[in-house]
């Protein structure tokens, strides 16, 4: 017997949903449905089709703990009508359950029966992560592999680590985005995460540290930044964190790292900036429209053409191609976050921030790769600027209050400045404050911008989507920090 074998091409398949792939959907099929969500007198209707494989794994203490693989698939519906929006999804394809969830989402507008042709065009997109394997083809066995290698590294790298956990979470989404402004575009987006966490103990005290990254690549990312790199970097901060003491509290002057302290900015200022939150005049930056927000130095964008970022997108959940937006420019605020409702109520172009969870939730303005740029201080310079102050290297959670920007931010790593120099590891340090004033606060910007490494996921009114951070060295002339006082 002679055993063939051949490279798996499935990722090189039409998409499911588009003409010619397996789904049999065709032009005909589009405006079909367009003409049913349409047939009440909405004056807009777009089609949002999915087909999404998942997978994860979890490996601890020597063996794989849990493994997964799930597919979902559907269609939404979504109808406009002035302000009002009906939407519609359902997981039944066939035709019948379709044209069902069409003129379900249509009894939004109820200006009577109308006969809407839509002649559709498919749009060319670009081409920020096309790949030649994405992870989700790769064999189960190679996935553990990489988990193996880190966990082995980390319990090797210190007698103190007491615990390791690594996880793997991969996903393809198949996307095809119909309009009635006559859009066909289809998008095919690999995405995968990497992730170690330790737990390190001496003298009865435990600490944790973590390392991950990913984003819309290949597993050839792990040749720059290896199972092993990540392992050992968890175990560094787990064992800074042993050493580490009790936060002081009060107002500081705070230099945030490069990289990752992009969080503060995408939450305590990003979301202000999303049109949604400013067409219903609940964001502290609703009518400030070419008004100085920021420090002069500063310049704001989002930015989803980075190639193979975590936020990047060819194409918006609406059909818009999104490319680098400019929301804050030297300080001053020029442009706002928009989908297709919000920029019909400023007059303005969509920017390509249409974004959904998935086909059963509705799009909204949301970030993709949110980036405050670089400024022409060296990053020593800013440290040997400080005499008594925090340098936040690393961020856990946060939360922001949109009406006023204010935010509370926990850091996983952070360090006491003293004179210049960095001394004492900290624990407990919250950063408190408002996002538009810590963004007119900025007195110094490094030239030494960096975007995270694949690790964040933004949540909006219960919709989570995949989005990248970044930013300089950028020193702080006043901020919160909560730990505890010492008189």
């Amino acid at each position: 017997m002679v055993c063939r074998m051949s490279p798996d091409r499935s990722h090189e398949v039409p998409p499911p949903f588009a003409p010619g792939g397996s789904f049999g959907l065709d032009v005909k099929t589009y405006e079909m449905l367009l003409s049913d969500a349409l047939s009440r007198g909405g004056n807009y209707a777009d089609l949002f089709f999915e087909y999404h494989v998942a997978g994860s794994l979890l490996y601890e203490e020597g063996i794989t703990r849990s493994a997964s693989r799930g597919v979902s698939m559907g269609l939404g519906v979504r109808v406009c009508r002035g302000d009002a929006t009906g939407y519609a999804h359902t997981e039944d394809l066939s035709t019948e359950a379709m044209r069902r969830a069409a003129v379900t989402a249509a009894k939004i507008a109820e200006s009577g029966p109308t006969h809407v042709q839509v002649p559709l065009k498919n749009i060319a997109i670009p081409k920020r992560y096309e790949l030649d394997r994405p992870s989700i083809i790769e064999p189960g066995l190679e996935k553990r592999q990489l988990l193996e290698r880190a966990s082995k590294a980390a319990v090797a790298a210190d007698t103190r680590i007491q615990k390791v956990e690594v996880h793997f979470a991969e996903e393809m989404r198949d996307v095809l985005i119909v309009n009635s402004d006559g859009v066909l575009a289809s998008d095919r987006r690999p995405l995968f995460r990497f992730g170690v966490r330790v737990v390190a103990e001496s003298d009865g005290r435990r600490e944790s540290g973590h390392s991950g990254g990913g984003g819309r690549a290949t597993l050839g990312y792990f040749s720059g930044r290896s199972p092993e790199w990540h392992a050992q970097e968890a175990v560094r901060q787990a064992l800074v964190m042993l050493d580490s003491r009790v936060a002081p509290a009060g107002q500081f002057e705070v230099v945030l790292a490069p990289g990752d302290s992009g969080i503060l900015l995408h939450e305590a200022v990003g979301h202000g900036l999303e049109a949604d939150f400013n067409r219903k005049q609940t964001s502290n930056y609703s009518g400030c429209m070419g008004q100085l927000v920021a420090s002069p130095m500063c310049t704001v964008v989002d930015d989803a053409s980075l190639i193979q970022g975590r936020g990047s997108i060819n194409v918006d959940d609406e059909g818009t191609v999104p490319g680098k937006t400019v929301l804050i420019e030297n300080g001053v605020l020029v442009g706002y976050l928009h989908d297709h409702i919000s920029a019909r109520h400023f007059s303005a172009n969509p920017s390509g921030n249409g974004r959904r969870e998935g086909f059963s939730s509705h799009p909204m303005p949301r970030m993709t790769n949110t980036l405050l740029l670089s400024g022409t201080e060296e990053p020593e310079d800013i440290i040997r600027s400080v005499k008594k102050g925090v340098y936040a290297k690393a961020f856990g959670g946060g939360q922001v209050d949109i009406s006023n920007g204010d935010f509370v931010f926990s850091l996983t790593e952070s360090y006491l400045i003293e004179d210049g120099r960095l001394t004492a590891p900290l624990k407990g340090v919250n950063l408190i404050g408002n996002g538009p004033e810590t963004l007119r606060g900025v007195t110094m910007l490094g030239n030494d911008v960096k975007v995270s490494d694949g690790i964040w996921t933004c949540g909006k009114d219960g919709q989570s989507v995949p989005v990248g951070v970044g930013c300089p060295t950028v020193k702080l002339s006043r901020i919160t920090v909560g730990g505890t006082r010492i008189d």
